[in-house]
């Protein structure tokens, strides 16, 4: 038996031009599965993405779409299923600090945006997938959230880590609601990941320190939360799991 088999499945992975959204999208390929690629405004690092699909052994297609405005996540699960068939895996990987501002400075429409696309973003792409997944008999849903979300985030993250602690929330009462349905609903919460996100918004002295707080002594990579993620999306590996956060840091975070 194959446990990390997804022949003949489609999963779509959201926030897939870069880090963790494409190294997981290429693991996914690796299994056999045809992946829905969604980005934002990185067109280019998503058609980089289906070509490593492509080499992996897989197949793929590329969607855009701004998920912070809800409207646009039922447009996306319209064109993915328009064009392969179904969708058996959601990944909502979707998701930016935006910038780093003291709480006290953050204006309406900069809280209102974080909010949107790290939770707003999940919320309205599950609400679409569900019926489409039952319909199916099942299937599985794996969110994206953070440590932040547990430890309130590093400077000037406020908004996102209120917003990942969420996602996390959302995941359990989700999971819950969609136990009969045989849907599975999971998270994993990545530490402090070598990806465009630190490139952004993580000065060099304050990843120093970030990763003077980490046992393993290094950031991770986004290979690294791969595993993590095709063992919470088949059902050969956690048929019996459901409603949990998967912590993924190196040891800096123990709950």
């Amino acid at each position: 038996m194959r446990f990390l088999d997804f022949s003949d499945q489609v999963v779509l992975v959201t926030g897939a031009s870069s880090g963790i959204g494409a190294a997981a999208a290429v693991g996914f390929a690796q299994t056999g599965a045809t992946v829905a690629l969604h980005y934002h405004h990185n067109e280019s690092g998503a058609g980089h993405t289906l070509s490593a699909v492509n080499t992996a052994g897989g197949s793929g297609s590329v969607h855009q779409a701004d998920l912070a405005d809800p409207a646009a996540a039922d447009a996306l699960v319209g064109a993915v299923i328009a064009r392969h068939g179904r969708i058996d895996v959601l990944v909502n990987n979707a998701g930016d600090l935006v910038k780093r501002t003291p709480v006290t400075e953050i204006a309406d429409e900069e809280w209102h945006r974080i909010l949107d696309v790290n939770l707003t973003s999940v919320f309205a792409m599950s609400r679409r997938i569900v019926p489409v997944l039952r319909a199916q008999g099942g299937g599985a849903i794996v969110n994206v959230t953070s440590i932040a979300g547990r430890n309130g985030g590093g400077g000037g993250s406020v908004a996102y880590a209120t917003s990942k602690g969420a996602v996390s929330t959302f995941t359990r009462g989700l999971a819950k609601e969609l136990a009969a349905d045989g849907i599975r609903v999971n998270a994993i919460a990545p530490g402090i990941i070598s990806t465009p996100f630190h490139d952004r918004h993580t000065g060099a002295e304050q990843m120093r320190a970030l990763l003077g707080t980490v046992p393993m002594g290094r950031a991770g990579t986004p290979h690294e939360c791969v595993g993590t993620i095709l063992f919470l999306a088949s059902d050969a590996m956690s048929s019996y799991v459901t409603g949990q956060v998967i912590e993924v840091n190196g040891g800096q975070l123990m709950p």
